[in-house]
């Protein structure tokens, strides 16, 4: 369960660029970011939804993204987790300062996601679009010792989406929304997911500063037939449920490069880390 909790936490963080982008790239314009993201917790919400304690854990990242406008209509879209480290620290005594359990981790590739995007209708302040993404068993799913030290879980899922956004005015000033629903097919006896959140934002300053606020939701379909605990570690537990809320704050410090600042954390769920994650990226718009 320890794997599938660390595993769901980049789930979290994937779901940051693969959300509901339905103002699709013009041909030839591209947007890359390099991202790091990290997260440590010493606590989970169980297969019930309770928050129980656990050995500190955690994960660092590094992941490339990118999107590519191939005409009017198509986007591709790629995200690379090239760098993934899975931990867990040693376990000290409070009383006697001795090691009671030496500390692990495990480093590798991580599972990528590759997709295409196509813009259904756009007409003035309104857009709708649907991605296919596919998920490529790229990650190491039996690290450690244990097998608990997961890069990735091992499976080809192929998830698809409607993507529906909107611009509009409060006392002059712009914002934008957006959201998405779909549904992620999972094999390798995992459970199907409906997957579904939204973005609210706005440019300030000369659109130079961005700040968005977002929420993921994911529901299992709970028709799988892996367990949804397993005390070994060594496979992924099945049943992965959360809502998660976070914010996004982005500078570009030129018309094509900038940085951005994230923040995303779980506020309910279920075998999923009960701890925010942090990241920041450096990204640049090709045009």
């Amino acid at each position: 369960m320890k794997n599938t909790i660390i595993l769901s936490l980049l789930l979290v963080f994937t779901c940051q660029f693969f959300t509901h982008a339905q103002w699709l790239e013009k041909k030839g314009n591209g947007y890359l970011k390099l991202s790091a993201w990290a997260l440590e917790a010493n606590q989970h919400y169980t297969n019930s939804g309770a928050i129980d304690p656990n050995a500190t854990r955690g994960t660092f990242s590094l992941s490339l993204y990118g999107k590519y406008g191939l005409s009017k209509n198509w986007d591709v879209i790629a995200y690379i987790p090239f760098y993934v480290k899975t931990y867990q620290n040693h376990q000290v005594s409070l009383v006697t300062n001795e090691t009671l359990a030496e500390g692990e981790e495990n480093t590798s590739f991580g599972d990528m996601n590759i997709g295409v995007e196509y813009r259904l209708f756009k007409k003035s302040k309104h857009a709708f679009s649907t991605t296919l993404t596919l998920g490529i068993p790229s990650g190491d799913s039996n690290g450690g010792s244990d097998g608990s030290y997961q890069t990735g879980d091992g499976e080809f899922n192929q998830e698809l989406r409607f993507n529906a956004g909107t611009s509009f005015k409060i006392s002059k000033h712009s914002f934008y929304a957006k959201g998405y629903l779909g549904f992620n097919n999972r094999t390798e006896g995992f459970s199907d997911e409906v997957k579904f959140g939204f973005e609210v934002g706005s440019s300030l300053l000369k659109k130079r500063l961005l700040l968005l606020l977002r929420s993921n939701t994911v529901k299992s379909q709970k028709n799988g037939s892996l367990n949804a605990a397993n005390s070994s570690g060594n496979i992924f537990a099945n049943n992965v449920e959360f809502v998660s809320v976070g914010g996004e704050v982005s500078w570009k410090f030129t018309k094509k490069i900038g940085l951005s600042l994230a923040y995303n954390s779980a506020i309910s769920g279920k075998v999923i880390y009960a701890a925010p994650s942090y990241s920041a990226g450096i990204f640049y718009l090709l045009k």
